[in-house]
């Protein structure tokens, strides 16, 4: 299926041209997109991001994932991301024995269906295997849903976006996340203020939450 998904990938971009960007990227390994593990925090809440986005290299990525739904992008940011997962995993498990999920940022149906895909989710579908079948950990794209359509983040100040985003996120079913480890990973955060609200109803529900992005604006 990998397979057939990249020849068809490869078909095209030789019929229709890519914009720079996706160009960039389609050139470039994993090796090439600079790595800056940073942790901030927000209401005592830790974030952790892999790279940062002001890096030429991480803006291209991230944005052949978001405006163009790029599977060559969508792989190189799970390579990452598995690298960094593969230790903390390794590490819960050493003084855990919950069940770990992968749980994307979810978007507003409305949302989804004018983009036609989750960015974030692109991404963690293309994780290794381990990372989706229960070996290292469960992925869970359905765990959370947002249950209120939000304005957009970029332009609002930090006490706005709190406020915006308050709410907006519900737990589908609490008896699949109670008791477990989940990693809830959107593609660039700020403030937090997303990360942290969506964070929310897991927590009430039951669960342990990381709360993980691939890039800090």
């Amino acid at each position: 299926m990998r397979h057939l998904l990249a020849v068809l990938e490869v078909i095209f971009d030789t019929l229709l041209p890519l914009p720079g960007r996706a160009t960039r990227t389609k050139s470039r390994t994993a090796e090439d997109i600079p790595l800056t593990l940073t942790v901030h925090t927000l209401l005592k809440t830790q974030i952790t991001t892999l790279t940062d986005y002001q890096q030429g290299a991480v803006q291209d990525l991230i944005r052949s994932l978001k405006y163009d739904g790029s599977g060559h992008a969508a792989r190189l940011a799970a390579q990452l991301l598995a690298d960094y997962l593969r230790e903390e995993i390794s590490s819960h498990r050493t003084f855990s024995q919950r069940k770990i999920l992968i749980v994307p940022v979810p978007l507003h149906s409305s949302r989804a269906r004018e983009r036609g895909f989750n960015q974030i989710e692109l991404v963690l579908k293309a994780l290794p295997q381990e990372f989706r079948d229960g070996s290292l950990s469960i992925l869970m794209p359905g765990a959370l849903v947002r249950i209120r359509e939000t304005q957009q983040q970029t332009r609002l100040s930090r006490i706005e976006r709190l406020s915006n985003i308050a709410g907006a996120f519900a737990v589908f079913e609490e008896k699949f996340v109670n008791k477990t480890h989940v990693f809830l990973i959107d593609d660039v955060t700020t403030t937090g203020a997303t990360l942290v609200n969506a964070a929310t109803p897991l927590h009430r529900a039951g669960a342990e939450v990381t709360l993980l992005a691939l890039a800090r604006a």
